[in-house]
């Protein structure tokens, strides 16, 4: 599955891995780049691919499977919920204040690699100061 290079962990970061992955399936899922009933890659197959354990990788599937926004389907994979969770006003928000800030630093010429760190930076830094975890 060509998405998983869509999934990127960072231990660094001060947040959970579980939490990071939720955190970007839940937002493929509101950003439209994953659509309800696709499947995600295999508990097996994305820990080999981040080099994680399967059990982090089950946590996050299980975790989304709680909060309404994937189906576990035995013996057939996990799926997008046919209708995930209400993706609520303030994911919007902030899903529509991350594309304008991606927006402006495309614009001013920077690359998506020195947004993405940037991106990251400010989440460490947050998180260090007790930013809560959502997830």
């Amino acid at each position: 599955m060509g998405r998983n290079a869509w999934f990127h962990v960072n231990p660094s970061l001060g947040i959970p891995i579980y939490a990071q992955l939720t955190g970007q399936i839940r937002a493929l899922v509101a950003a439209g780049a994953v659509s309800a009933g696709e499947p995600l890659p295999s508990v097996r197959e994305l820990a080999v691919e981040l080099a994680i354990s399967p059990n982090t990788v089950a946590r996050a599937y299980l975790e989304l499977e709680r909060s309404g926004w994937v189906e576990a389907v035995p013996g057939k994979g996990t799926f997008v919920a046919a209708h995930p969770s209400e993706h609520d006003e303030g994911s919007r928000a902030i899903l529509d204040k991350a594309r304008a800030v991606v927006r402006d630093a495309l614009g001013r010429g920077m690359e998506p690699a020195e947004i993405l760190e940037l991106f990251h930076a400010v989440l460490a830094q947050d998180a260090g100061r007790g930013g809560r975890d959502r997830t």
